[in-house]
């Protein structure tokens, strides 16, 4: 049986989205207390670096005071708790969490680039950095346009972490087009956000 589990909580963070949307999957949301952040690559929110010390979110705290972070951690102990099957078993497995390294990946160069022109000053900006996050994400992208006839049959780490990265190009990328080169990545997303996972845990300001 879970135990209760309070999480340091931001509704822009598609890592915090990720975790949520295995809570539902899962049928675990209702054991989740979500406390209130500010997480900021720059100014430190002490309150996080009581459960993570790098003060990044996802961070947990279970009943019996284990801390759990990041949100790869928290959604597998999410999964095992309720014992799920969203990281699969067997050679699946490996497929799964590549999958998932996949959408991780593609969040980490889209927060990378965002932060570029958010958190620096105009002199300290290198538009040569961005565009090589840009590249990352595209990179990404194509990969993902080739391979979804093999992860979109499924709900599992893997796509529930991809959903989250494309809803997060939605949300801060507004203005770059994912979907015209990709008609089937495009056709799969339109269909896997409609799921109760995905349109209750849409990042909002």
């Amino acid at each position: 049986m879970m135990q209760p589990m309070e999480l340091f909580f931001a509704p822009t963070s598609p890592y915090v989205r990720k975790v949520m949307a295995c809570a539902i999957e899962l049928g675990v949301e209702d054991k989740i207390i979500c406390l209130p952040s500010a997480a900021n690559p720059i100014k430190r929110d002490t309150r996080i670096a009581t459960f993570n010390p790098l003060a990044k979110v996802p961070a947990a705290r279970l009943e019996d005071g284990t801390f759990l972070f990041d949100s790869r951690v928290i959604c597998e102990y999410l999964n095992d708790a309720a014992g799920g099957s969203l990281f699969t078993s067997g050679s699946a497995r490996w497929r799964v969490l590549t999958e998932q390294a996949l959408g991780d990946g593609l969040l980490d160069a889209a927060l990378l680039a965002r932060y570029e022109e958010t958190s620096r000053t105009p002199d300290q900006r290198s538009e040569v950095w961005r565009e090589s996050q840009m590249t990352k994400i595209d990179a990404a992208l194509d990969h993902m346009e080739e391979t979804v006839e093999i992860f979109g049959t499924e709900v599992t780490i893997g796509s529930l972490t991809i959903a989250s990265s494309l809803g997060y190009l939605d949300f801060r990328f507004s203005g770059v087009d994912w979907r015209s080169p990709r008609p089937k990545l495009a056709s799969w997303y339109a269909d896997f956000i409609l799921r109760p996972s995905m349109s209750r845990t849409a990042p909002h300001e």
